[in-house]
């Protein structure tokens, strides 16, 4: 068998997230899908993180193996042609040796959270980034997010569904920048809880308000408690852009 590793865009708006579900589309089913039409081949695709309805790619990496010998350009060109005109796209195909495992072998993930600060409605962002129509401080916002840098427990910003064995993760960066009417939240770390991304862009969003403080950030991770949480940002506004390998 050959080990194929695609990196993968996508529009997460129509889909149920990455996993498989039974009860709607995903990304995952779609590639699945168009790889046994072309192939023949009932294959499963393990990605480098999974994401929630509604959360977009732009660097996904997943693989799979195969029986059939074939080309990774031809298997790229042939899968993106059966998922037409859904919004999922192969960048990238290539052979990887048996022990790569996009999951696994995977040392680092990063996501970006995009926030569009403006008073009119979203026309060529709906769906693709949070509208806050009141000013943010974006300043106020980066230094508040440097308090969650680190070793923490992020009990106060996981998910009550959340299935990792221990809330305690080291958070690498989180920085905030403004960019014109748009504020961007770049975060990464070796792996994250469910919501996590998403709790603590609602929380920031909070001090850019102007209705936390730092300490208000600080005194909810302490708490270690759900309930502290101010809110979970909507899943629109997060990218998943990178996976990193050694």
């Amino acid at each position: 068998m050959t080990r194929f590793a695609f990196t993968i865009e996508f529009d997460g708006g129509p889909y149920m997230g990455w996993q498989r579900q039974a009860h709607g589309p995903s990304v995952q089913q779609a590639i699945e899908y168009a790889i046994a039409k072309m192939t023949g081949e009932r294959a499963t695709l393990h990605a480098a993180g999974r994401t929630d309805a509604g959360v977009h790619a732009l660097a996904m990496r997943a693989h799979t193996e195969l029986d059939k010998a074939i080309d990774a350009f031809r298997l790229m060109e042939g899968i993106n042609a059966l998922l037409r005109p859904q919004p999922v796209a192969i960048l990238d195909c290539q052979t990887v040796p048996d022990d790569w495992h996009a999951r696994f072998s995977c040392i680092g993930r990063a996501y970006e959270y995009r926030i569009a600060n403006r008073r009119a409605p979203l026309a060529l962002e709906a769906g693709k980034a949070w509208r806050i129509p009141q000013p943010l401080d974006a300043e106020a916002m980066h230094g508040a997010a440097q308090r969650l840098v680190g070793l923490h427990d992020f009990t106060t910003f996981r998910s009550a569904h959340c299935q990792s064995d221990s809330p305690v993760k080291t958070l690498d960066r989180l920085d905030v920048r403004r960019e014109r009417e748009h504020v961007i939240l770049e975060v990464a770390a070796r792996s994250f809880l469910h919501h996590q991304v998403r709790s603590m862009v609602g929380c920031l969003a909070q001090v850019g308000l102007g209705r936390w403080s730092a300490d208000d950030l600080q005194a909810a991770l302490e708490a270690k408690d759900r309930a502290a949480l101010a809110l979970n940002a909507p899943p629109e506004g997060l990218y998943f852009v990178r996976a990193v390998y050694p």
